[in-house]
């Protein structure tokens, strides 16, 4: 008995020392090329990238910037789309001819026309070409009548044109203000309605008087 039990015991502790001393081989390391393959493959589609991901940002259609945050709002732009020349250049051309145009008023070409009032007295005015004497005189708060604002309704807006000569530069009246004119009070020759005047070139330095009553019937 003696004898066997120191035998199990040296060949205990002969087993014990072969697996203190033995050592299992070492796996090769993963190249490190590989392992950033396999990275930027997970992280290929935009889609399978969750916020705590790092993707690459050459894979996505637009660059991200961060936002900030102030008292609850958001301060600047979180993407920034590329933008082509072409549409940089229309952009600021667009803002450039807004911008660089004065107002209608100021390019207005106008000429000078002479209200003559009941009493006599001139009130020289400007008149924008392509503009009829009513509307030039009520723009300038010259006292003419006009009842049927100029739908050829009425002979308010009666005017004797002093000046002969300028009379034959407008165009012939039509019918509806001749008739018009028939109703008017102090006919004369070269009456014609303020309303069927228009401001043209040809007629700068008209004057015109305005009768000292009305007929409206």
């Amino acid at each position: 008995m003696t004898r066997v039990r120191q035998a199990v015991q040296l060949a205990c502790s002969a087993l014990e020392a072969a697996c203190t001393s033995f050592a299992p081989p070492s796996l090769p390391a993963a190249p490190v090329r590989a392992l950033r393959a396999q990275e930027s493959s997970n992280c290929s589609s935009s889609s399978r990238c969750s916020g705590s991901e790092e993707c690459s940002s050459s894979s996505l259609p637009f660059k991200t910037r961060p936002s900030y945050m102030h008292n609850g709002n958001v301060q600047g732009r979180a993407f920034s789309f590329a933008t082509s020349p072409q549409q940089r250049g229309m952009h600021s051309s667009s803002l450039a001819a807004h911008g660089s145009g004065g107002s209608d008023a100021d390019s207005e070409e106008t000429i000078s026309v002479v209200f003559v009032d009941k009493d006599g007295n001139d009130q020289e005015v400007r008149a924008p070409l392509g503009k009829n004497l009513l509307e030039v005189a009520h723009d300038n708060e010259v006292d003419l009548e006009g009842a049927c604002e100029g739908s050829l309704a009425c002979s308010t807006c009666h005017v004797i044109v002093e000046d002969e000569e300028y009379y034959k530069r407008m165009p012939e009246p039509c019918d509806d203000e001749l008739d018009m004119l028939d109703l008017a009070f102090e006919l004369k020759e070269t009456s014609r309605l303020g309303c069927q005047i228009i401001a043209a070139k040809d007629l700068d330095g008209l004057r015109v008087r305005i009768p000292s009553a009305t007929r409206n019937l």
